[in-house]
């Protein structure tokens, strides 16, 4: 049996507080973007961007392609660097409100469901810098509007442009391929099951598997390590907490009261509300998602891309309804401002680093210290290099334990007379090794044991600082002088290589 969407006149999109909401989002992010400094991530970025390829260890190829575009455009600008991630920040929120309304949302609707986009922690906060989790939320909801729009229309010409949006999401993460496997299933089970029989759906997923093919092949000439990239990441998921935490840190990360309550409510009705009945299978497909990535033992913020629908739904559901009496003293809108102002300290850098050193107990970001100390980082790397004599100096090679710290020497060594580093974790490890000639190596990490073995003397030449005393993972790190290589680089170097971060 086919579920068709109801007839109902859409009301005219809410261009104006849509796109206001839009524009605020993307001006406190644009007035945050140049605080503090690049992420440990985008600094690997910026250094894949200058390894173009078709495919990476730990991603495909969009981020690093995005990265090397913005430098490219503005070198050294960490504004510019941004820009993307404020773009697809602000987009999100525009097609919230469009998903809204093919969902059959009146004005106020679309605008609640755009707003609590806007005002998403998860979503600001990782707006504020580039990286896949940035640009994910955003083609997710671009898939559930044409999705959702299908369902309204019939047009399959959508279903091809829900290949093309596929394809792209595809190569910044493979994500999505968890979303479409679970929704072939509930389209199957509620309906519209006309769906899996359309010519133009099977033309689109070619489409999606088409534009895959490069970094596919890039995967299967290394050894797929994105197979590899899995167990990493669940390993780090253990260490931060595991499965337990996953639903909380979700709602969490969903925003606090509005945007938590409008996922759970959301979720509720979709799956049970008559009125909401032709998008029913996308309710199953968002806990089909939940459950993939719990069982996976993924990143919570994996499964942020189905908010926006879960959002729609509750808005249109609200609407149609008289609320309690005692709600309708409650005034909306001082809530969702309230939440936006309590949610800010804690996902965008407002308050200044000296004042967070000296109140640690502070409202910030998680990731906010990890943003200060990588030109001081380089700068005590060079203090150390510079100590070497000339003619050992031009035989090291510098080693990070992180790839953080390879990135941030990448971005920041040339500035200090620092040759190219060098960094066996994760994605780096592909990047190249050092010279043949290297026979000695300043290695900047906590733990240089896999390279010990290769090396007849080592000791700890100095440590990482930062100038204001920023408590991170950079602070205090060894800086290590292994002297007397034994064996070649093209020995050692493949016993190293190591996918955890």
């Amino acid at each position: 049996m086919t579920t068709a969407a109801p007839e109902r006149v859409r009301t005219e999109f809410a261009r104006r507080p849509v796109a206001l909401l839009a524009a605020g989002t993307a001006a406190v992010l644009l007035a945050t973007a140049g605080r503090y400094g690049y992420f440990g991530d985008e600094l690997y970025f910026l250094a894949a961007g200058k390894h173009l390829t078709w495919g990476y260890a730990d991603q495909p190829p969009v981020l690093p392609w995005l990265a090397w575009l913005a430098n490219a455009i503005a070198p050294g600008s960490l504004v510019v660097f941004r820009i993307p991630a404020i773009l697809a920040t602000a987009a999100g929120v525009v097609f919230t409100g469009l998903l809204t309304r093919e969902m059959g949302g009146d004005r106020k609707a679309q605008t609640r469901a755009a707003a609590a986009f806007a005002i998403c922690g998860q979503f600001v906060g990782s707006g504020h810098y580039l990286a896949t989790s940035t640009v994910d939320p955003l083609l997710w909801a671009i898939v559930l509007w044409l999705l959702v729009r299908w369902i309204r229309t019939r047009d399959d010409n959508l279903l091809l442009w829900l290949g093309v949006v596929t394809a792209v999401a595809l190569n910044v993460k493979f994500l999505i391929g968890a979303f479409w496997a679970v929704t072939a299933v509930t389209a199957l089970l509620f309906g519209p099951r006309d769906l899996l029989r359309r010519p133009k759906l099977w033309a689109g997923a070619g489409i999606a598997v088409l534009a895959c093919v490069p970094t596919l092949v890039w995967q299967s000439l290394n050894g797929w390590p994105q197979l590899g990239m899995g167990d990493a990441v669940s390993r780090e998921v253990d260490e931060a907490g595991g499965r337990g935490i996953f639903v909380p840190a979700l709602l969490a990360g969903a925003g606090l009261v509005i945007g938590a309550l409008g996922v759970l409510y959301g979720l509720v009705v979709l799956v049970g509300s008559e009125r909401l009945r032709p998008y029913r299978f996308l309710g199953w497909s968002a806990l089909g998602v939940f459950a993939v990535f719990l069982v996976a033992n993924g990143r919570f913020y994996y499964a942020a891309g189905t908010f926006s629908v879960l959002w729609a739904a509750a808005a249109v559901h609200l609407q149609d309804r008289r609320p309690a009496w005692w709600w309708r003293w409650v005034p909306t809108w001082p809530v969702f401002v309230l939440s936006a102002v309590y949610s800010l300290p804690y996902a965008l850098p407002v308050w200044p680093v000296q004042w967070l050193v000296e109140h640690p107990n502070a409202p910030r970001p998680a990731y906010a210290m990890e943003e200060v100390g990588w030109p001081d980082l380089a700068a005590s790397v060079a203090a150390q290099y510079r100590t070497l004599p000339p003619d050992q100096r031009n035989r090291t090679a510098l080693v990070t334990g992180g790839y953080w710290q390879a990135g941030a020497l990448g971005r920041y060594g040339p500035d200090e007379g620092l040759p190219e580093a060098y960094s066996a974790s994760r994605g780096f490890w592909y990047f190249g090794r050092p010279a043949d000639d290297a026979d000695t190596v300043l290695f900047i990490g906590r733990d240089p044991a896999k390279l010990l073995p290769h090396f007849r003397s080592a000791r700890i030449a100095g440590e990482v600082d930062n100038r204001l005393g920023v408590p991170n993972s950079s602070r205090h790190l060894p800086i290590w002088l292994l002297s007397g290589r034994i064996g070649s680089w093209a020995e050692i170097w493949p016993q190293l290589k190591d996918l955890k971060a």
